[in-house]
């Protein structure tokens, strides 16, 4: 699995990783129908944030010490350090928040059972409750890990052409990536 450390069309740095999120399709009882249908719902969340809050979980399977992650090169290693180990802190308030949030809505939208139908505000709310966690268990692992920053000439280009606003060559650059390092999604993520 290979981690990467880029910055966004907006000009907001991303996280992300190159294993596509899985989908498992077999024959659902009612209440797990329920929860496949607050899925369904969750995955309409923007890629871009998705795919981060997905690599944050991925980082609770790193067994390794070092994680290596590619980024463009600018700036250097050192402050690219300091920018992720910002990047965390801001996403674990960020996460901490959220879950405050979610677990105030929670018992709300368990009054929504009394209404006909399935309630499927609560399982998505659940859903997204226990996304925003694990997420923030993979930050706190992610935080306590040893990285190690490659530097990755493809992001550099991506990264020079925001700069210089070449809108024409974002699709050229994207595709380079999506080839060099096989993110079929990676439009999705750093571009609209």
């Amino acid at each position: 699995m290979k981690f990467f450390f880029t910055l966004d069309y907006k000009k907001r740095y991303r996280f992300f990783s190159s294993e596509p999120p899985k989908d498992v399709q077999e024959e659902l009882s009612r209440g797990k129908k329920l929860w496949e249908r607050a899925k369904q719902k969750i995955m309409r969340i923007p890629q871009r944030t998705l795919v981060q809050e997905l690599a944050f979980q991925k980082a609770l399977k790193i067994k390794e010490k070092n994680i290596q992650i590619y980024y463009s090169g600018d700036p250097e290693e050192k402050k690219i350090k300091k920018k992720f180990s910002h990047f965390l802190n801001r996403q674990k308030t960020k996460h901490i928040f959220l879950l405050l949030g979610e677990v105030i809505l929670l018992p709300v939208s368990g009054l929504a059972a009394f209404l006909p139908g399935p309630n499927v505000f609560f399982y998505f709310l659940a859903l997204l409750l226990i996304t925003q966690w694990l997420a923030l268990r993979g930050i706190i692992r992610l935080q306590r890990k040893n990285y190690r920053f490659t530097a990755a000439p493809t992001f550099k280009e991506w990264e020079q052409s925001l700069e210089s606003k070449g809108k024409e060559d974002f699709s050229q650059i994207l595709k380079k990536i999506e080839r060099i390092y096989k993110l079929p999604n990676v439009r999705k993520i750093l571009w609209k």
